[in-house]
């Protein structure tokens, strides 16, 4: 299985929505909180992964691609994509 980072803050309801959807899945991840530094942390994803809007959290990275927030992760599983993302070939 491809290693799952999620990025988050701890008082962010899409975050707590992303890391159930992950449990729920028993999906193993990391989980790096943000919460104490959170302005130059978003800074740094940005700059890293490099996003051109506001960096908003979740930020999900599967396999080392980032694919996105919450709405992303939830329809990719909805489609049954992320099981197929989540596979090593």
């Amino acid at each position: 299985m491809k290693d799952v980072i999620i990025y988050t803050v701890d008082y962010c309801p899409y975050c707590k929505k992303a890391l159930m959807l992950l449990n729920s899945k028993n999906i193993p991840y990391k989980n790096i909180d943000i919460t104490e530094n959170e302005e130059e942390h978003r800074k740094k994803l940005g700059d890293y992964y490099g996003i051109q809007d506001k960096v908003t959290v979740p930020q999900i990275i599967i396999g080392g691609r980032r694919i996105g927030g919450f709405d992303v992760l939830e329809k990719l599983d909805n489609s049954g994509e992320l099981d197929e993302m989540l596979q090593d070939w």
